[in-house]
Order: structure tokens, then sequence, then C-alpha cells
């Protein structure tokens, strides 16, 4: 992509758990999506990682897209068979990314399950350290989503990563380069955090992003405070919450930023099931109206 106003793709995320990625980026690649993340929940079943990424890059073809992340999201650093599983799978993914073209790997930090927060970091430097080194030897970055997974500073199931906090005790952990960020304004807005000063502070650390935004209910929240019934904040599809996504695209311009937006859809309360891709088309085409890209050339 020679644009330079297009250095910020806009794509979407495929599901690559039950072995149907490369089918689904064929569908989806006429779409308009200019880039796709490749992602796992917890297991990468058994998957020829190495085929999967060469059939994926032949679904694109020669169409102008890129997979420059691929998730693995689950919780490596406990000890059950499918946590196991986890920790395989980011092995897995770090040494296959170059298949698919990758070249960074993102998911959750795990976690030690009903603990506070720092007790998870020594099992954590245990982990990551060794998996930092794999990494670098294949030349690949490693960012954590910023995703509390429902979980809070005194207990949880999956993730540390979740807050600024957070984030200063793990790279602490781990000040290694090429450990960073998958970042959302969704999961910093769902506790009530202003994203768009992270963008100036924390950018450096975006290695991939996702499209994701929410709405905050705030007459629920003055007559019912934030843990009552009634829900105070929905996860939406960019273009239907709240974050202004021109203003992210300048902060993220302004620090020097470049990478992939890529739409993670199926949380919307109504732009999901039957409606998820029209609320996906919805957001990309959102997305390229606030990031720019259809200038024509300045001819100086």
């Amino acid at each position: 992509m020679s644009n330079p106003a297009q250095s910020i793709r806009i794509g979407t995320m495929i599901s690559a758990s039950a072995g149907k990625a490369a089918e689904r980026i064929g569908q989806l690649s006429d779409m308009g999506f200019e880039s796709f993340q490749p992602f796992f929940w917890q297991t990468t079943n058994g998957q020829d990682l190495a085929d999967l990424g060469k059939r994926c890059v032949e679904a694109i073809g020669d169409r102008d897209i890129t997979i420059s992340t691929l998730g693995m999201f689950g919780n490596p650093l406990e000890g059950t068979d499918i946590d196991l599983q986890t920790l395989q799978g980011w092995k897995d993914c770090i040494d296959n990314a170059h298949h698919f073209g990758a070249t960074c790997v993102a998911g959750f930090t795990g976690r030690v399950r009903g603990r506070p927060l720092p007790d998870s970091l020594p099992r954590y430097r245990e982990i990551w350290s060794e998996l930092a080194r794999r990494a670098a030897d294949k030349g690949v970055k490693i960012a954590f989503e910023n995703c509390a997974m429902d979980g809070n500073w005194q207990t949880g199931d999956w993730n540390i990563a979740h807050n600024p906090d957070a984030w200063e005790l793990i790279f602490n952990e781990t000040p290694d380069d090429h450990i960073g960020l998958e970042w959302e304004p969704c999961h910093q807005m769902v506790y009530l955090i202003e994203p768009l000063p992270q963008i100036r502070k924390w950018a450096h650390k975006f290695f991939h992003i996702h499209g994701k935004d929410a709405t905050i209910r705030w007459d629920v929240i003055r007559e019912h405070g934030i843990f009552g019934k009634h829900p105070f904040v929905f996860m939406r599809t960019p273009g239907f919450g709240d974050t202004n996504w021109t203003d992210v695209m300048s902060e993220l311009r302004l620090a020097g930023w470049s990478g992939s937006v890529d739409i993670e859809g199926w949380h919307d309360p109504v732009y999901r099931d039957q409606l998820e891709m029209t609320g996906q088309v919805h957001a990309l085409n959102y997305l390229k109206n606030c990031r720019g890209g259809s200038f024509v050339t300045d001819p100086q």
C-alpha cells in the first residue's frame, strides 16, 4: 500500500480455531478489508500452522491485503490441559507466523487464577521471558490485549494486561522492545478510563489495534451505579459507540503509528449474529473515512 494516507490499514478478525480460516478469508477478501487477523481460542486444535498460513496467503492471492498479526487467546500461565494447549499454541504461532506473513502474535498474558494481579508476576516473568526469547529469535513481536475478561486487580482468570498500572508492572518484568500491546479503546472505556490520552503516552507500545468501541450509559450510572442489575456499558462495533475514531486516527498519526486496525465485531448487542457483517461493513467504511485515504496524490 504505497499511499502514505493508508499506512493504517482497516481489516477484521478471522476465527481460526475450527480449521476454516483460509476459506473465510477467501469469502471476505473482495469486501474491502485491507488486513486480517486469524486467531485461536485457547487451542490450535492440532492444526498444521505452516500449511494453514500458506493457505491463508493463497486465499488472499494478489490482493493488497496483509496478515500482520496472529491471535492466541487463553491462559498460558496455569497448568490445566487447556492452559498447556494455549502455551503450546503461543509457541506454534511464534514459530509459524512467517508462513502467514505476520510479524506479531497477540493475546492475553494469562493469570494465576483467583489471585491479586501482582501475584501473577513471578509466573508471568517465567513464561514470558522464555517466549520473548523465542519471539526474538524469529523476529516476531508479542502484543498483549488490554482486556480484563471480567477480572480486576484483586481477582481474575485470564489476563493481567488490562490497565496502565498493570502495563507498568509487566513491562518492568519483561523490558524487551518487542513486547507490547494489542490495544483497543473499548477495554478502557468499560472501566471508565479515557482512551485518547493513552495513545499519546503508549502508542510506541501499540503493535496491533482492535477495532472495537463502547457505549457508556451515563444515565444508568447516575441512577443505578456500575454494580447494579442494569448494564452500564455495551461493547460496540466502531461507528456505533462513543469513540470519535477520527480523533483516534489523528492521535495515532501524530504518534507516528502505522499498522492494522482489525475489527472485532461480534460483541455488539445489536449488530451480531445475522447482523454482524452488516455492522462490520459499516465499521469498515466508517474507519476508512476516519482514517482518510481517498486522496489525490499531490503533484508537487
